[in-house]
């Protein structure tokens, strides 16, 4: 499954950034707790409604991001 079948964004939902499943938890919420060496084990005990799954979709939005940013940058 594909990020794109699990981020959502809503405008009028936590400014617009992408959250998991229409939750209110960001996709930088959770690379922020991964950032800050909290393990995916430790992430799914304090929110039990997310799944590896989810946060695997997070991993994959920022690598097709940077992935996205570097090939902008590049066409310059």
């Amino acid at each position: 499954m594909s990020y794109r079948d699990i981020l959502t964004i809503e405008p009028g939902k936590r400014g617009g950034k992408p959250c998991i499943r229409r939750m209110r938890i960001t996709v930088y919420d959770v690379l922020g707790w991964l950032a800050a060496g909290m393990s995916h084990a430790e992430i799914l005990d304090d929110f039990p409604e997310l799944t590896e799954e989810d946060i695997r979709a997070c991993l994959e939005f920022a690598a097709d991001r940077e992935h996205r940013l570097i090939l902008m940058v590049g066409e310059r």
